[in-house]
């Protein structure tokens, strides 16, 4: 097992968005040959890949990225597997209940949930991934978690493709930004997490004033 673990996706022309969002595209703007130097251009979106939503994504009024407290983007994590549901499956308090007593125990700790679901990266089954359910988002905060991060696409449902009549409200990003928490998504590779009795997380992201969130390279370590 290395010292330090990295969970984030590779960032790559034609890489998998949220269904609207701006296709990644990655670049050479310079070269060693033409100019002396080698320069990528990237065109990417702030929910691409690996990344971070601060509360600002759901609301104006809530905070933006930079508003919020570095603390909010590292730390102790408690990792919550719960891998093995199945498709669009709801991830209810009851299924968090281990890691629920466990972040009793260690106010302030980062949540990981694993559902395994990375697995299906690059696929149309990637979008039909678990969710997180309202009660769910209500027990976490509840429990002092301010920071979630998972190895899917959302913690709430994905639309299907051409899906236009059904209603995302994203209910469970509301009750986690709403009490001014960061949920992280895409995350890969929690396999590598899940048994290690203690675990450190860090999401740092991007420093883009006034931003609904960001990339970042999520990495890990055992302590």
């Amino acid at each position: 097992m290395p010292d330090w673990i990295d969970l984030s996706v590779p960032v790559v022309t034609g890489m998998p968005v949220y269904p609207g969002d701006p296709a990644v595209e990655v670049s050479p703007a310079l070269t060693v040959p033409r100019d002396g130097v080698n320069v990528l251009h990237l065109h990417l979106g702030s929910q691409s890949g690996t990344h971070v939503d601060a509360p600002y994504h759901l609301d104006d009024s809530w905070p933006r990225l930079d508003e919020l407290p570095l603390e909010r983007f590292a730390g102790h994590a408690v990792v919550a597997d719960v891998r093995g549901l199945r498709a669009r499956a709801p991830i209810t308090p009851a299924l968090l209940a281990p890691a629920l007593n466990r972040l009793r125990l260690r106010p302030g700790s980062l949540l990981v949930l694993a559902t395994g679901w990375s697995a299906y990266w690059g696929t149309d089954d990637y979008l039909a991934h678990p969710w997180l359910t309202p009660e769910a988002a209500e027990a976490l905060v509840g429990a002092g978690v301010r920071t979630v991060a998972v190895d899917a696409l959302s913690v709430d449902p994905t639309p299907r493709p051409g899906d236009t009549t059904a209603d995302f409200g994203l209910p469970a990003h509301r009750v986690l930004c709403g009490a001014g928490g960061v949920i992280a998504e895409n995350l890969t590779g929690l396999e590598q997490v899940v048994d290690l009795p203690d675990v450190e997380l860090f999401l740092f992201p991007l420093r883009l004033p006034g931003a609904d969130g960001a990339p970042v390279r999520a990495v890990a370590r055992a302590v």
